[in-house]
């Protein structure tokens, strides 16, 4: 075998492992996806049936509870306004 064919050999078995190596990172990738969203599902589900609240949903009504206590401080001012001036 002369060298030419030596290294055309050689070239040929690295280009064979290098695909190697590349289609098994892509089979890897796609594993570790498919994983990644079975395992998001059965997140989504597990809180799903603690009926947890999203993170919107707890702003939201936490707007709401600091809006009512604005609302009853100025009531409650208004009130005692209101029986300073009856006594």
């Amino acid at each position: 075998m002369n060298r030419e064919m030596a290294m055309q050999t050689r070239n040929k078995i690295m280009d064979d492992i290098s695909q190697l190596m590349t289609n098994a990172m892509g089979v890897a990738q796609g594993a570790k996806d498919e994983a990644e969203t079975a395992m998001k599902g059965m997140i989504d589900r597990w809180l799903a049936d603690r009926d947890f609240v999203t993170r919107e949903e707890f702003d939201a009504v936490r707007a709401m509870a600091q809006k009512a206590r604005e609302e009853n401080a100025a009531l409650k001012a208004r009130l005692d306004a209101l029986e300073a001036k009856s006594d």
